[in-house]
C-alpha cells in the first residue's frame, strides 16, 4: 500500500493510524518478591513458560495468544538477559501493535524503572516484527506494567521526568498502584488510563478488555468500565467492587 494512501486512510478512519502498546511484565517470583506465595511452578520468576503472569492460563502471553482480536507476529528477541521472552501481536481490525516483554522476577525494580522511563518518553527502542520495525519503549503510545507492586518492597531513588504535554497513557495492573505510583508517574507527565486502589489479581483479562477500549479510542471512563466488567466476570467481586478497584485519572 502506498504511503499517501495509508495517510489518507489514517485521516478518514483513526483505526488505520499506527499505534504501539508496550507492556512490561514482572514475572511472579516467590523468592525475590514480597508476595503471598503461590505454587512453585507459577512463582518461579526465572521461568516464563508457566509463570502466573505470563505463561499460565491468565498470563499475558497465553491469554492474548488465544484472543481472537490479536494476531501473533514473529519478532526478534530482546538483547537484555533479564528479559526472558518477548511477544508481538497486531490487532486484526486496526493498525495497533502490542509488544509484551517478560522480565525475570528478581529484576522487578528494573521492570518498574523501565516502565517509568518509557512513560516519560525516553528509551525508544525498535522491535522487528515480521519485517516491520515498530517503535516501542519510550516511543510507544500506551505503556503498561503488570505484576507485583514492587514499590511496596523498595524505594525508588531514580526520577524519570517527561516533557510538558506528554501524550502517553499508562496502565498499571498491580496492587494499590495509584497509591504507590502516583508521585513517580506525575514526574513522567504521562496520564494514568487505568490503575488500582486496592489489592488485585493482575491477570490478562483485565488488560485485554482495557486494550479493546483503547484501540477503539473510547473515553477513559469507557475503558475503565470495560476493565471493571472483565475483572468482575472472572473474580466475581461485584461490578461495584470492580469499579472501586479499577480507576482512571488522578
Amino acid at each position: 500500500m502506498r504511503p499517501i494512501l495509508i495517510l489518507l486512510l489514517s485521516i478518514a478512519n483513526p483505526l488505520h493510524a499506527t499505534r504501539v502498546i508496550h507492556v512490561v511484565v514482572a514475572l511472579c517470583d516467590n523468592s525475590h518478591q514480597g508476595i503471598v506465595k503461590v505454587p512453585a511452578h507459577l512463582g518461579n520468576g526465572q521461568d516464563a513458560r508457566s509463570n502466573l503472569y505470563w505463561g499460565a492460563a491468565f498470563g499475558v502471553r497465553t491469554y492474548l495468544n488465544k484472543a481472537a482480536e490479536w494476531q501473533r507476529l514473529d519478532c526478534d528477541k530482546a538483547s537484555e538477559q533479564h528479559i526472558l521472552d518477548r511477544v508481538v501481536w497486531k490487532h486484526r481490525d486496526s493498525a495497533v501493535y502490542l509488544v509484551a516483554e517478560a522480565y525475570e522476577g528478581r529484576f522487578i525494580q528494573q521492570t518498574v524503572e523501565d516502565f517509568l522511563h518509557y512513560a516519560s518518553g525516553q528509551g525508544a527502542r525498535p522491535v522487528n516484527a515480521g519485517g516491520l520495525i515498530l517503535q516501542a519503549g519510550g516511543a510507544a503510545h500506551l505503556l503498561a506494567y503488570v505484576g507485583h507492586d514492587g514499590l511496596m518492597d523498595f524505594t525508588l531513588e531514580k526520577r524519570f521526568p517527561g516533557p510538558a504535554g506528554n501524550t502517553r497513557e499508562t496502565i498499571i495492573l498491580a496492587c494499590m498502584s495509584k497509591q504507590f505510583f502516583t508521585a513517580h508517574l506525575q514526574i513522567t507527565q504521562a496520564s494514568p488510563l487505568l490503575w488500582t486502589t486496592g489489592l488485585m489479581a493482575p491477570e490478562a483479562y483485565t488488560l485485554h478488555a482495557a486494550f479493546e477500549g483503547w484501540v477503539r479510542r473510547e473515553t477513559p471512563a469507557q475503558v475503565r468500565e470495560r476493565a471493571a466488567t472483565a475483572y468482575d466476570r472472572y473474580q466475581k467481586c461485584g461490578l461495584k467492587g470492580a469499579r472501586g478497584l479499577l480507576v482512571t485519572g488522578w
